[in-house]
């Protein structure tokens, strides 16, 4: 194989396949390789326990998806296509704990409707902040979600995010707003709540952005989360998440992207300062653009044979975050919370909010396994009910306080010496089953079936998901907005002409927006590219 196209990308998760739509749409002749058998990355379904019970394996909501930029310019294709999404109109997200000094039960839920959910607090000054939390996130909107958009390295993007908030009169109150932003989680809830409602019910879903309780940009992301819940819900693919990947597949291939599975890219070809293709295990692309969807360390470690200056140093020195576990449960009945009301929620977390997360990531971080894991309870079935057969239900059980190679139990009753074998995974999914049976007594007398990935599996099965992080990196301050991956490389146009890093090691990092593929793919439809300009220089004059 020796061909020419216009762009290629490598590897095929979210950011991919919409850069790849978006640029195919365009009328740029686009090739996607892919070294799995199938498209998607962290996007898929199957059958994985049993015979009509369909668990998506690794990611499964998507409120970041349909509020980003990526499905407004291309929900409507991948609908036409048989994308459909199943979402809740009520209760969206809750949290159940033991409460530390009485051991009673606490449950907060919140409603799509934030009224709704901040008159479900106890304390009425807390109420009023609530509404205010999310008030002052939309009064500058336009600032935050305006970044997570642009090249924070562009000086001309910047200025126009500043000129927004400026001229929509916000720069009053600007400081206050960025110090609220850059506190972590748990300090930020702490100084605008009294009760614990609005932490137990948040804090757990910083994880779900990379982070953790005591870490920065917490102040942001929280009120971030809430706002996305409340605006969008909690949307899941109809049949399983697979579907999402046949849409984008049936609109690549519409629109003549080249798509090789089984296909390892091996080196990224430069000539001088300037990419000029891709050699694969199948042979070499000619392309005067280059995506990589791909770690800092692949992409300056292994495929540039002569990387910018300082970045293969920098990137050995990329920090990867916590490692995740997916547990995937066939139950022969749904799951029967003590409060019933947990019944109907889509995703329910176990923790009591910044304090028993907080220490579960903090075991994490020391390489143990956390005594009392947050517990991530994904019932998909409550919106998508043809994910199991009639009467019977699936488990979606996430663990994001994972170490890749744990040297201790916190708890002291698991052996870790040999890593995460068979045994060990057993072993602690019966913790985290026991940990539900105080919240949803009888659960594991229903269990059928059980799938384990182990963040040891993330990483065999996704190259990105390195020491399996499969959030693309640790997303604290210091590699993160401005920084990400880090400062020799931040940004998605590298030093080398025409080509791209993306995925969710760039900003604005980890999440199934679509943002970076998004952000890219916009500014190379925004101007001829540089394969395209060489060909028009290179047309016979009419004259």
């Amino acid at each position: 194989m020796d061909d020419s196209v216009d762009v290629v990308i490598i590897g095929s998760g979210i950011n991919s396949l919409v850069a790849a739509a978006e640029l195919a749409l365009d009328g740029k002749r686009v090739c996607i390789i892919e070294r799995a058998d199938r498209l998607g990355g962290f996007i898929h379904s199957s059958e994985r326990t049993l015979p009509g019970f369909v668990h998506d394996s690794f990611s499964s909501w998507h409120p970041l998806f349909v509020s980003g930029g990526a499905y407004s310019a291309l929900g409507k294709e991948l609908h036409a296509r048989g994308l459909e999404y199943c979402n809740t109109t009520s209760e969206v997200t809750a949290s159940v704990a033991a409460d530390p000094a009485t051991g009673a039960q606490r449950v907060v839920i919140a409603h799509r409707d934030p009224a709704q959910t901040a008159a479900s607090l106890k304390i009425f000054g807390d109420q009023e902040a609530y509404l205010a939390m999310l008030d002052d996130l939309g009064r500058n909107s336009g600032t935050v979600f305006g970044a997570f958009g642009a090249e924070l390295r562009s000086f001309g993007e910047v200025a126009k995010i500043a000129f927004g908030a400026v001229r929509r009169g916000r720069f009053s109150g600007t400081e206050a707003f960025v110090r609220d932003s850059v506190m972590s989680g748990r300090n930020y809830v702490r100084s605008r709540f009294d009760g614990w409602e609005a932490d137990q019910l948040w804090s757990p879903w910083l994880l779900h952005a990379g982070l953790g309780p005591d870490q920065a940009t917490g102040g942001v992301m929280l009120p971030v989360m809430a706002m996305s819940m409340h605006g969008f819900g909690l949307p899941v693919v109809k049949g399983g998440a697979s579907k999402f990947v046949a849409a984008f597949e049936s609109l690549l291939r519409d629109n003549g992207v080249r798509i090789l599975l089984g296909a390892e890219a091996e080196e990224i070809l430069v000539s001088g300062t300037t990419v000029t293709g891709v050699r694969t295990s199948q042979g070499s692309l000619s392309a005067g653009t280059v995506l990589a969807n791909v770690s800092p360390q692949a992409l300056y470690g292994h495929l540039l044979s002569q990387p910018p200056a300082g970045t293969a140093a920098a990137a050995k020195r990329y920090q990867n975050g916590r490692g995740a576990m997916q547990i995937h449960l066939a139950l022969d009945k749904p799951v029967e919370w003590l409060d019933p009301r947990l019944n109907r929620v889509p995703l329910v977390h176990i923790s009591n909010g910044s304090d028993s997360t907080g220490i579960a990531c903090a075991q994490a971080e020391a390489g143990l396994l956390p005594s009392e894991p947050t517990v991530v309870v994904g019932q998909q079935c409550v919106l998508d009910p043809s994910r199991a057969p009639e009467g019977k239900a699936t488990l979606w059980l996430q663990l994001q306080e994972v170490p890749f190679s744990p040297v201790g139990d916190a708890a002291g009753e698991l052996t870790v010496q040999e890593g995460w074998t068979e045994e060990l995974k057993q072993s602690y999914l019966d913790r985290v089953l026991a940990r539900l049976e105080q919240f949803a007594p009888g659960t594991r007398a229903t269990v059928l079936a059980s799938d384990i990935i182990a963040p040891t599996d993330l990483a065999a099965a996704n190259p990105n998901a390195v020491n399996g992080d499969p959030y693309g990196g640790s997303a604290e301050l210091f590699q993160n907005l401005l920084w990400r991956p880090f400062p020799e490389a931040a940004g998605h146009r590298t030093a080398i002409q025409g080509l791209w890093h993306i995925g969710a090691s760039t900003h604005p990092g980890p999440g199934l927006s679509g943002g970076s593929g998004h952000l890219v793919a916009q500014k190379l439809t925004a101007q001829p590219s540089r394969f395209s300009r060489i060909q028009a220089a290179l047309k016979p004059s009419k004259r």
